[in-house]
């Protein structure tokens, strides 16, 4: 048996490896399943478990990874960044390396979370992948940066060689080649970034005959996010692209290719109502921005006719 003093030190050295609750800045707010509170809670219930039997094994709750880069929901994975390009003044396309030329297994539209540490504090943020869903031996993020946000702050600091810490996949969309007659896309600033791989995944199959209708909402024409990319996707005989400019108002200072297919100011009703109605078939919408972005998209596409089951909020 132990002593009164061997038990203090075994009590104090399980109280030690108890798994700590997170802060609230931990949680991205993306509604992830599971949450890294969810994930406090597994710990902790395995640690309550080992504690009782005394067995610290228990604890590690290890599995094997066929491919050094396959992703889990539960645990952080190392990826290295190899390249970071700067498209606008505060939005950066970040290339992370996989091992092998391991595909990173996401489904076109799913997302990541990302864990970053601010002077001593740590956060987590979601962002979704632009890279094809087959891409191998890498994946692009898109992520803008905010003046005050700390997320931003993190990214900021990095450099190509730099390691940065993510865990998915999420998200409840799961795009099937051919299951909607058409898709029509409204995204706003990064928002366009979970289209950017289901529109690559429908025109790089010569079988998915989907109508795609993609309107991306930015502030300039200089901040449009992936020009060449989108125009080469407009090029697809089932592809039209449009942008809603909110801070320009002058066609000719735009160049002619984009003179036919932008508006200015803001999506609004009159305009998703003639969006819908020029759709070459039924479509189904997709939604991706800022809150106030998706509520409002919402609220117009039922308006324009649209039923619940009929949209996606990403």
């Amino acid at each position: 048996m132990m002593d009164e003093t061997e038990a203090d030190a075994d009590e104090e050295a399980w109280l030690q490896l108890r798994p700590v609750e997170p802060l609230p800045s931990q949680c991205c707010g993306s509604g992830c399943s599971p949450c890294v509170f969810d994930l406090y809670h597994r710990e902790l219930a395995r640690w309550e478990a080992a504690r009782a039997s005394k067995d610290r094994s228990l604890l590690s709750g290890e599995e094997s990874q066929s491919c050094p880069s396959q992703l889990s929901p539960e645990t952080f994975l190392a990826f290295r960044i190899s390249a970071m390009d700067r498209l606008t003044e505060d939005t950066y396309r970040v290339r992370f390396a996989l091992p092998r030329n391991c595909q990173l297994g996401l489904r076109p539209g799913q997302h990541l979370i990302l864990r970053g540490k601010v002077d001593g504090l740590e956060i987590q943020r979601a962002y979704t992948p632009i890279s094809p869903a087959n891409a191998e031996g890498y994946f692009e993020v898109l992520i803008k940066c905010y003046p005050t946000g700390l997320m931003s702050q993190y990214v900021k600091s990095w450099s190509t060689g730099d390691t940065a810490f993510w865990r998915g996949p999420f998200g409840d969309f799961f795009y099937k080649a051919n299951k909607y007659a058409e898709l029509l896309m409204l995204a706003s600033g990064t928002g366009l970034a979970p289209m950017v791989p289901v529109l690559q995944s429908i025109t790089d199959n010569a079988e998915d005959e989907t109508f795609v209708t993609l309107v991306g909402c930015f502030k300039t024409f200089e901040g449009i996010y992936l020009k060449t990319f989108l125009q080469e996707q407009a090029r697809f005989w089932n592809v039209r692209t449009f942008f809603v400019l909110s801070q320009e108002n002058s066609l000719e200072k735009l160049p002619w290719s984009y003179r036919e297919k932008t508006r200015f100011g803001r999506l609004a009703q009159g305009l998703i109502e003639e969006l819908v109605g020029s759709c070459r078939r039924k479509p189904f919408a997709l939604v991706c921005g800022s809150a106030e972005f998706t509520k409002d998209m919402a609220r117009c596409l039922l308006r324009a006719g649209l039923a619940e089951d009929s949209y996606f909020l990403f």
